[in-house]
């Protein structure tokens, strides 16, 4: 499967994600032509080459009527509630933009809901409703030219799934024209809601909200870096300058299908009959745990123990909770997420003169695995007077 990992150990910004996807282009001049060739109002992105850090990358420099946008406003500023300001634009404004680019409708699909999540984050911070947000038309034109860009540069690379770390959002304050923010502003925290995120010594904004919104679209996963096999590394250069070096890496590649997140829910036991915890067993297993066990463990004041351990996936959760504290008597669960590999699975079934025999075939990570299913192997075991390893053999005779 085609994946992208981004590394936002330095947070994210709509340039610096856009600068990242660029370096993964084979043909990186069409492209830069392609998208000054849309007619974004006054708009012009140039890709250039910089050095940060003795690292070399890409900065995506969009100017609005010739003027870079880090020299104009700060992106907080690009919103008010004035509706008699000749220079900004509704939401309304900014979906007829977009909506009048000549892009493929899933592009202006994604650009759209992305700068709706942006205008929905600035009314919820505000107060306000979205309909009376307003936003500067400096502002409007540099994020429309980034979201944008991300937008096409993923369905050009055909990314089958985002993977991406937490997201470090920096520290301190953020000046804007309402007055002085704490890191991250109310808007991104809004839009970062249950994603991973962290702080740090390193003061100032390292993710925008226009950075955000293009994460929490995009990204599946946030976590630890899948195993994959990178073809393509990209280097998405931020403007400020610090002693780490300030980019967003983007790593294209691929991972097998069968690779998910797990969890694992335990607790330990020592006032339970073992009786009821395998009734308790029981009724994980029907309610779609994807494995539970146990395991003997020494607890405090030197008495015997069972350590439950259920397996289930992340839907499942809240379900296994509340089963595990009905049916078991514990007064604490734990929770583990892990990351599962799991071969290629298909059933199949083989005719026998002794009846049918099903068989789970596996295969992947270089591997085939075969094995028949213990219910139809223990019935023509008990109709033969077999035991199961010569029913295992007389049955693969028959293959």
């Amino acid at each position: 499967m085609k994946t992208l990992y981004l590394d936002c150990g330095m947070g994210a910004a709509g340039d610096m994600i856009s600068a990242a996807l660029y370096e993964l282009l084979e043909d990186k001049d069409t492209f830069i032509k392609e998208i000054n060739s849309l007619g974004i109002p006054n708009v012009v992105i140039t890709a250039e080459k910089i050095r940060k850090c003795g690292i070399v990358g890409t900065h995506m420099k969009v100017t609005i009527n010739g003027i870079e946008e880090g020299t104009m406003l700060n992106e907080h500023e690009h919103h008010e509630n004035n509706h008699n300001h000749e220079h900004h634009h509704s939401m309304h404004d900014m979906e007829h933009i977009i909506a009048s680019l000549p892009l493929s409708e899933e592009v202006k699909s994604n650009s759209i809901s992305i700068y709706k999540m942006i205008a929905e984050a600035e009314s919820h911070a505000h107060g306000v409703p979205v309909t009376d947000i307003h936003f500067h038309e400096v502002g409007t034109m540099d994020a429309i030219a980034d979201i944008v860009a991300v937008c096409l540069l993923m369905k050009k690379l055909n990314i089958k799934k985002v993977f991406a770390s937490p997201i470090h959002v920096g520290s301190g304050h953020v000046h804007c024209a309402h007055g002085i923010l704490p890191v991250p502003a109310p808007a991104t925290a809004y839009i970062l809601k249950q994603v991973p995120i962290y702080g740090g010594k390193i003061k100032g904004e390292l993710c925008t909200p226009t950075g955000a919104a293009l994460l929490k679209y995009f990204v599946t996963t946030f976590g630890e870096m899948p195993v994959m096999t990178v073809d393509k590394i990209g280097y998405g250069m931020g403007v400020k300058d610090f002693e780490t070096v300030n980019c967003v890496r983007a790593m294209l590649g691929e991972t097998s299908n069968n690779t998910d997140e797990i969890l694992e829910l335990s607790c330990n036991l020592d006032d339970m009959t073992p009786e009821c915890i395998g009734y308790a067993m029981e009724r994980l297993f029907d309610a779609d745990a994807l494995d539970v066990y146990t395991v003997p463990i020494g607890m405090k004041k030197n008495r015997p123990g069972t350590l439950l351990c259920v397996m289930c996936k992340s839907e499942k959760k809240e379900d296994m909770i509340r089963l595990i504290f009905k049916y078991t008597t514990t007064l604490g669960i734990r929770e583990t997420i892990h990351r599962r590999y799991t071969l290629n699975r298909a059933d199949k079934s083989i005719t026998t003169p002794y009846g049918n025999v099903g068989m789970k075939h596996s295969w992947g990570y270089g591997v085939i695995r075969e094995k028949y299913e213990y219910n139809d192997l223990a019935q023509i075991a008990r109709e033969q007077n077999l035991s199961i390893e010569d029913t295992i053999r007389m049955v693969t005779d028959c293959k």
